[in-house]
């Protein structure tokens, strides 16, 4: 006969209590719970220790996980993990006890009960409700990038929400691109509050032989902008080649500004301070 743990690993980490006791017995599953090997998660409903927060609580409240869960699920950036899972539950649904967690009220389909996890478009969205809007324009162009969503989707999307967020969602599905990666769209979207337009998320410069890509370039101003994560050269060769790149831009005559994760979100007020008297004075020029 197995023990609980084995039932509980070939259910994928959790079962109900009747399908444990039919596996096993109600004394296993009980002296399991005593020793410690198994927990129990909600009424009815076991599992093995160490299951993750959002499974658990998945489980627990028998719903679908969502927002910024579900954004981190389906490996969407986010500037901050969620302390707690959150959860959408059937609309008038009453709350039953668990671990710790965000409730959402709101219909889901099939197969997103299926996946326990809502679709790439309603992640999408729900991140727009609740979210600042630079880190939901960062949700919403990693998700463009996959390839899987259109910016039409998510326009159709937004425009028949109704509730809490709608204003934010509009605006990040109109202003949203599959071109940027999420210190890119952050930048952008300090940009478009501070009413600074005309820069496109990687703008073609070519000079000659010469031919690269910028995070963001204002083609009439010949202004580029470069986000600079965390990540820093590697070796002699790509400090040299950063630098020649960095060369040739101005040689085609851009003017360049590099701006770091620290200033982007530490300072962002210097940030738009600097485009825009930068921007002026090419513009001015």
């Amino acid at each position: 006969m197995e023990s609980v743990g084995e039932v509980l690993a070939r259910h994928g980490g959790w079962a109900t209590r009747s399908e444990l006791i039919r596996a096993t017995s109600r004394h296993a599953v009980v002296a399991a719970v005593e020793r410690g090997e198994v927990q129990r998660i909600a009424l009815g409903i076991y599992a093995l220790p160490g299951l993750p927060a959002g499974k658990m609580a998945v489980l627990a409240y028998d719903g679908v996980l969502s927002h910024v869960s579900a954004a981190e699920a389906l490996g969407l950036p986010l500037l901050l993990t969620p302390e707690k899972p959150h959860i959408t539950i059937p609309p008038k649904r009453r709350p039953r006890p668990g671990p710790p967690a965000v409730l959402h009220w709101a219909d889901t389909t099939s197969g997103e009960r299926r996946d326990r996890t809502t679709s790439l478009l309603r992640t999408v969205v729900d991140c727009s409700r609740i979210l600042p809007f630079a880190e939901a324009l960062a949700v919403a162009d990693a998700a463009l990038a996959t390839g899987r969503l259109s910016q039409d989707e998510l326009l159709a999307a937004s425009a028949a929400m109704r509730g809490p967020g709608c204003p934010n969602a509009r605006r990040t599905a109109a202003a949203a691109s599959r071109r940027s990666g999420i210190l890119e769209s952050i930048l952008r979207a300090l940009l478009i509050s501070a009413g600074i337009t005309g820069f496109e998320p990687q703008v073609l410069v070519t000079h000659g032989w010469f031919r690269a890509r910028v995070d963001l370039g204002h083609r009439q101003a010949r202004l580029a902008l470069e986000a600079d994560g965390f990540e820093f050269h590697g070796s002699r060769r790509d400090f040299a080649a950063d630098c020649q790149r960095y060369d040739e831009l101005v040689a085609a005559g851009w003017l360049v500004l590099r701006f770091t994760y620290e200033q982007v979100l530490g300072d962002p007020a210097w940030v738009v301070a600097t485009v825009r008297a930068a921007l002026a004075s090419r513009l001015a020029g």
